[in-house]
Protein backbone atom coordinates (compact mmCIF):
# COMPACT_ATOMS: atom_id res chain seq x y z
CA UNK A 1 0.00 0.00 0.00
CA UNK A 2 0.92 3.29 -0.97
CA UNK A 3 0.06 6.95 0.94
CA UNK A 4 -0.86 9.91 -0.86
CA UNK A 5 -1.86 14.06 0.34
CA UNK A 6 -5.07 15.14 -1.11
CA UNK A 7 -4.06 18.06 -2.96
CA UNK A 8 -7.00 19.46 -1.45
CA UNK A 9 -7.66 18.95 2.13
CA UNK A 10 -4.28 17.98 2.71
CA UNK A 11 -5.63 14.26 4.40
CA UNK A 12 -3.48 11.13 3.90
CA UNK A 13 -4.92 8.65 0.79
CA UNK A 14 -3.72 5.16 1.35
CA UNK A 15 -4.24 3.17 -1.79
CA UNK A 16 -3.13 0.40 -3.46
CA UNK A 17 0.35 0.38 -5.77
CA UNK A 18 -2.21 0.26 -9.24
CA UNK A 19 -4.43 3.13 -8.01
CA UNK A 20 -4.45 6.09 -10.77
CA UNK A 21 -7.12 7.69 -9.96
CA UNK A 22 -9.07 7.90 -6.80
CA UNK A 23 -11.77 10.34 -4.74
CA UNK A 24 -10.50 11.50 -1.08
CA UNK A 25 -13.26 9.91 1.33
CA UNK A 26 -12.80 13.30 3.42
CA UNK A 27 -13.50 16.24 0.90
CA UNK A 28 -15.15 13.99 -1.71
CA UNK A 29 -12.66 15.54 -4.31
CA UNK A 30 -11.45 13.79 -7.18
CA UNK A 31 -7.38 13.39 -6.94
CA UNK A 32 -5.32 11.76 -9.53
CA UNK A 33 -2.08 10.43 -8.08
CA UNK A 34 0.74 11.53 -10.53
CA UNK A 35 3.32 9.09 -12.16
CA UNK A 36 0.98 6.14 -11.98
CA UNK A 37 -0.20 6.80 -15.57
CA UNK A 38 2.65 8.47 -17.49
CA UNK A 39 5.75 7.45 -19.36
CA UNK A 40 6.34 4.01 -19.98
CA UNK A 41 2.57 3.52 -17.89
CA UNK A 42 0.37 5.65 -20.02
CA UNK A 43 -1.98 4.64 -21.52
CA UNK A 44 -2.65 4.84 -25.54
CA UNK A 45 -6.48 5.46 -25.59
CA UNK A 46 -9.43 5.81 -23.03
CA UNK A 47 -12.91 5.06 -23.58
CA UNK A 48 -15.08 7.85 -21.90
CA UNK A 49 -18.42 6.62 -19.54
CA UNK A 50 -21.64 7.56 -21.61
CA UNK A 51 -23.69 6.37 -18.23
CA UNK A 52 -23.56 7.55 -14.95
CA UNK A 53 -23.98 6.27 -11.47
CA UNK A 54 -28.26 6.29 -11.55
CA UNK A 55 -27.85 4.30 -14.97
CA UNK A 56 -26.16 1.72 -13.23
CA UNK A 57 -28.73 1.51 -10.45
CA UNK A 58 -31.29 1.36 -12.76
CA UNK A 59 -29.81 -1.48 -15.32
CA UNK A 60 -29.14 -3.28 -11.78
CA UNK A 61 -32.99 -2.84 -11.15
CA UNK A 62 -33.65 -3.66 -14.68
CA UNK A 63 -31.55 -6.97 -14.23
CA UNK A 64 -33.57 -8.58 -11.57
CA UNK A 65 -36.63 -8.51 -13.67
CA UNK A 66 -37.50 -12.06 -15.54
CA UNK A 67 -35.02 -13.43 -13.29
CA UNK A 68 -38.16 -16.58 -12.11
CA UNK A 69 -35.75 -18.03 -9.18
CA UNK A 70 -34.71 -15.27 -7.87
CA UNK A 71 -35.97 -14.48 -4.39
CA UNK A 72 -38.42 -11.91 -3.48
CA UNK A 73 -36.94 -10.52 -0.96
CA UNK A 74 -33.67 -10.23 -2.73
CA UNK A 75 -34.90 -6.81 -4.38
CA UNK A 76 -36.03 -5.22 -1.20
CA UNK A 77 -33.67 -6.29 1.46
CA UNK A 78 -30.54 -6.22 -0.45
CA UNK A 79 -29.03 -3.00 -0.50
CA UNK A 80 -26.03 -1.38 -2.61
CA UNK A 81 -23.38 -1.33 -0.29
CA UNK A 82 -21.04 0.28 -3.08
CA UNK A 83 -21.27 1.28 -6.42
CA UNK A 84 -17.75 2.90 -7.87
CA UNK A 85 -17.33 3.96 -11.77
CA UNK A 86 -13.93 2.21 -12.55
CA UNK A 87 -11.70 2.74 -15.38
CA UNK A 88 -10.44 -0.57 -15.81
CA UNK A 89 -7.00 -1.06 -17.51
CA UNK A 90 -7.61 -3.25 -20.68
CA UNK A 91 -4.77 -4.63 -23.71
CA UNK A 92 -6.18 -4.21 -27.16
CA UNK A 93 -4.91 -6.98 -28.91
CA UNK A 94 -4.30 -6.97 -33.51
CA UNK A 95 -3.65 -9.69 -34.95
CA UNK A 96 -3.40 -11.91 -38.66
CA UNK A 97 -4.90 -15.37 -38.51
CA UNK A 98 -4.69 -18.09 -41.59
CA UNK A 99 -6.25 -21.21 -41.41
CA UNK A 100 -6.74 -24.46 -43.71
CA UNK A 101 -8.10 -27.85 -43.44
CA UNK A 102 -9.03 -30.93 -45.29
CA UNK A 103 -11.86 -33.11 -44.30
CA UNK A 104 -13.85 -35.86 -45.39
CA UNK A 105 -17.58 -35.35 -45.91
CA UNK A 106 -20.43 -37.77 -46.88
CA UNK A 107 -23.98 -37.59 -48.25
CA UNK A 108 -26.02 -40.41 -47.63
CA UNK A 109 -29.45 -41.13 -49.08
CA UNK A 110 -31.68 -44.51 -48.65
CA UNK A 111 -34.28 -45.95 -50.50
CA UNK A 112 -36.19 -49.29 -50.52
CA UNK A 113 -35.54 -52.21 -53.50
CA UNK A 114 -38.55 -54.50 -52.42
CA UNK A 115 -37.24 -56.27 -49.06
CA UNK A 116 -34.15 -54.29 -48.69
CA UNK A 117 -33.51 -50.71 -47.82
CA UNK A 118 -30.45 -49.76 -49.61
CA UNK A 119 -27.93 -46.38 -48.59
CA UNK A 120 -25.92 -44.88 -51.17
CA UNK A 121 -22.77 -42.78 -49.71
CA UNK A 122 -20.83 -40.55 -51.50
CA UNK A 123 -17.44 -39.35 -50.30
CA UNK A 124 -15.90 -35.99 -51.04
CA UNK A 125 -12.77 -34.24 -50.52
CA UNK A 126 -13.27 -31.29 -48.78
CA UNK A 127 -10.64 -28.20 -48.52
CA UNK A 128 -10.82 -25.26 -46.66
CA UNK A 129 -8.25 -22.09 -46.35
CA UNK A 130 -8.53 -18.74 -45.75
CA UNK A 131 -7.55 -15.42 -43.39
CA UNK A 132 -9.19 -12.92 -40.49
CA UNK A 133 -7.79 -9.79 -39.18
CA UNK A 134 -9.05 -9.05 -36.07
CA UNK A 135 -8.60 -5.65 -34.28
CA UNK A 136 -8.46 -4.44 -30.49
CA UNK A 137 -9.58 -7.98 -28.80
CA UNK A 138 -10.15 -6.98 -25.62
CA UNK A 139 -8.47 -8.18 -22.24
CA UNK A 140 -8.68 -6.61 -19.08
CA UNK A 141 -4.82 -6.33 -17.22
CA UNK A 142 -6.18 -5.99 -13.58
CA UNK A 143 -5.67 -9.16 -11.53
CA UNK A 144 -8.44 -7.28 -9.47
CA UNK A 145 -11.28 -7.95 -11.91
CA UNK A 146 -13.22 -11.15 -12.15
CA UNK A 147 -12.55 -12.07 -16.04
CA UNK A 148 -15.57 -13.70 -16.62
CA UNK A 149 -17.41 -10.25 -15.32
CA UNK A 150 -14.85 -8.70 -17.71
CA UNK A 151 -15.49 -10.59 -21.13
CA UNK A 152 -19.56 -10.96 -20.51
CA UNK A 153 -19.80 -7.00 -20.59
CA UNK A 154 -18.25 -7.08 -24.02
CA UNK A 155 -18.87 -5.25 -27.10
CA UNK A 156 -16.95 -1.89 -26.01
CA UNK A 157 -17.42 0.69 -28.89
CA UNK A 158 -14.03 1.74 -30.44
CA UNK A 159 -15.53 4.37 -32.33
CA UNK A 160 -15.64 6.29 -29.27
CA UNK A 161 -12.07 6.07 -28.16
CA UNK A 162 -9.67 9.11 -27.55
CA UNK A 163 -6.54 9.48 -26.96
CA UNK A 164 -5.38 9.18 -23.44
CA UNK A 165 -5.82 12.00 -21.01
CA UNK A 166 -6.17 12.73 -17.39
CA UNK A 167 -8.92 14.93 -18.35
CA UNK A 168 -11.59 12.23 -18.12
CA UNK A 169 -10.02 10.83 -14.55
CA UNK A 170 -11.85 12.83 -12.28
CA UNK A 171 -15.12 11.62 -10.58
CA UNK A 172 -13.62 7.82 -10.84
CA UNK A 173 -11.15 5.51 -10.23
CA UNK A 174 -8.90 4.66 -12.30
CA UNK A 175 -6.04 1.52 -12.02
CA UNK A 176 -2.60 0.93 -14.10
CA UNK A 177 -2.40 -2.89 -15.03
CA UNK A 178 -0.62 -4.93 -12.94
CA UNK A 179 -0.75 -7.89 -15.73
CA UNK A 180 1.34 -6.60 -18.77
CA UNK A 181 0.81 -7.18 -22.36
CA UNK A 182 2.81 -10.43 -22.62
CA UNK A 183 0.59 -12.07 -19.70
CA UNK A 184 -2.48 -11.33 -20.99
CA UNK A 185 -1.59 -12.20 -24.97
CA UNK A 186 -2.64 -16.21 -24.06
CA UNK A 187 -6.64 -15.38 -23.40
CA UNK A 188 -6.66 -13.11 -26.35
CA UNK A 189 -4.73 -15.57 -28.88
CA UNK A 190 -7.16 -18.19 -27.78
CA UNK A 191 -10.26 -16.42 -28.39
CA UNK A 192 -8.67 -15.08 -32.21
CA UNK A 193 -8.10 -19.14 -32.26
CA UNK A 194 -11.28 -20.84 -31.35
CA UNK A 195 -12.85 -17.55 -33.46
CA UNK A 196 -10.80 -18.99 -36.29
CA UNK A 197 -11.73 -22.26 -36.16
CA UNK A 198 -15.19 -21.20 -35.87
CA UNK A 199 -15.47 -19.60 -39.39
CA UNK A 200 -13.68 -22.20 -40.63
CA UNK A 201 -15.71 -25.12 -39.77
CA UNK A 202 -19.15 -22.37 -40.90
CA UNK A 203 -17.83 -22.78 -44.34
CA UNK A 204 -18.12 -27.00 -44.70
CA UNK A 205 -21.70 -27.10 -44.25
CA UNK A 206 -23.89 -28.89 -46.97
CA UNK A 207 -22.70 -32.67 -45.83
CA UNK A 208 -24.82 -35.05 -44.14
CA UNK A 209 -21.54 -35.80 -41.61
CA UNK A 210 -17.90 -34.14 -41.89
CA UNK A 211 -14.82 -35.77 -39.91
CA UNK A 212 -11.88 -33.37 -40.19
CA UNK A 213 -8.24 -34.89 -41.50
CA UNK A 214 -6.08 -32.22 -40.96
CA UNK A 215 -6.36 -28.80 -39.86
CA UNK A 216 -3.58 -25.66 -39.29
CA UNK A 217 -4.46 -22.40 -37.47
CA UNK A 218 -1.95 -20.03 -37.63
CA UNK A 219 -2.25 -16.33 -35.29
CA UNK A 220 0.07 -13.91 -35.53
CA UNK A 221 -0.03 -11.14 -32.83
CA UNK A 222 1.02 -7.73 -34.30
CA UNK A 223 0.56 -5.68 -31.87
CA UNK A 224 -1.00 -4.60 -28.23
CA UNK A 225 -2.66 -1.47 -27.65
CA UNK A 226 -2.96 0.04 -23.88
CA UNK A 227 -6.22 1.37 -23.21
CA UNK A 228 -8.69 2.44 -20.25
CA UNK A 229 -12.01 1.30 -20.42
CA UNK A 230 -15.39 2.50 -18.43
CA UNK A 231 -16.77 0.07 -15.89
CA UNK A 232 -19.11 0.57 -13.40
CA UNK A 233 -18.75 -2.32 -10.46
CA UNK A 234 -21.61 -2.49 -8.07
CA UNK A 235 -21.33 -4.18 -4.84
CA UNK A 236 -23.97 -5.99 -2.66
CA UNK A 237 -24.90 -7.88 -0.09
CA UNK A 238 -28.16 -9.64 1.70
CA UNK A 239 -27.79 -12.46 3.71
CA UNK A 240 -23.77 -12.00 4.46
CA UNK A 241 -23.41 -12.81 1.33
CA UNK A 242 -21.81 -10.83 -1.79
CA UNK A 243 -22.78 -10.39 -4.69
CA UNK A 244 -20.77 -8.92 -7.35
CA UNK A 245 -22.10 -6.89 -10.49
CA UNK A 246 -20.09 -4.98 -13.51
CA UNK A 247 -21.74 -2.96 -16.09
CA UNK A 248 -20.20 -1.57 -19.30
CA UNK A 249 -20.33 2.63 -18.84
CA UNK A 250 -20.54 2.49 -22.52
CA UNK A 251 -23.68 0.30 -23.51
CA UNK A 252 -25.40 -0.49 -20.35
CA UNK A 253 -24.62 -4.47 -20.68
CA UNK A 254 -24.43 -5.63 -17.36
CA UNK A 255 -23.25 -9.11 -15.50
CA UNK A 256 -23.81 -10.11 -12.05
CA UNK A 257 -24.02 -12.89 -9.47
CA UNK A 258 -27.94 -13.81 -8.15
CA UNK A 259 -28.89 -15.69 -5.08
CA UNK A 260 -31.63 -18.55 -6.55
CA UNK A 261 -34.03 -19.42 -4.19
CA UNK A 262 -34.39 -23.38 -4.19
CA UNK A 263 -37.90 -23.63 -3.07
CA UNK A 264 -38.96 -21.54 -5.96
CA UNK A 265 -36.77 -24.37 -7.84
CA UNK A 266 -38.56 -27.32 -6.01
CA UNK A 267 -42.12 -25.98 -7.21
CA UNK A 268 -40.97 -25.29 -10.57
CA UNK A 269 -39.69 -28.63 -11.00
CA UNK A 270 -43.26 -30.01 -9.16
CA UNK A 271 -44.98 -27.94 -11.71
CA UNK A 272 -43.73 -29.93 -14.22
CA UNK A 273 -43.49 -33.05 -13.39
CA UNK A 274 -46.57 -34.09 -11.87
CA UNK A 275 -48.72 -33.46 -14.69
CA UNK A 276 -46.41 -35.44 -16.65
CA UNK A 277 -46.72 -38.57 -14.07
CA UNK A 278 -50.54 -38.02 -14.37
CA UNK A 279 -50.29 -38.63 -18.37
CA UNK A 280 -48.16 -41.39 -18.05
CA UNK A 281 -50.33 -43.10 -15.65
CA UNK A 282 -53.05 -42.24 -17.67
CA UNK A 283 -51.80 -43.66 -20.42
CA UNK A 284 -50.74 -47.07 -18.90
CA UNK A 285 -54.39 -47.90 -18.02
CA UNK A 286 -55.46 -48.11 -21.43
Amino acid sequence: MNSYSCPTCGAELVCDETTAATTCPYCGNPTVLGGKLSGKLKPEYILPFKLDKKAAIAQLTRYYKGKAFLPKAFKSQNHIAEIQGVYVPFWLYDAKADARGRYEGQNSESHREGDYMVTTTQHYDVRREGSADFTKVPVDGSSKMPNTHMDAIEPFDYGDLKPFSTAYLPGYLADRYDEDADACAERAYRRMYNSTADALHATTGGYSEIHPISENINVDMTHAHYALLPVWMLHTRWKDKDFLFAMNGQTGRLIGDLPVDKSRVAAWFAGISLPLMAVLAFLLLL
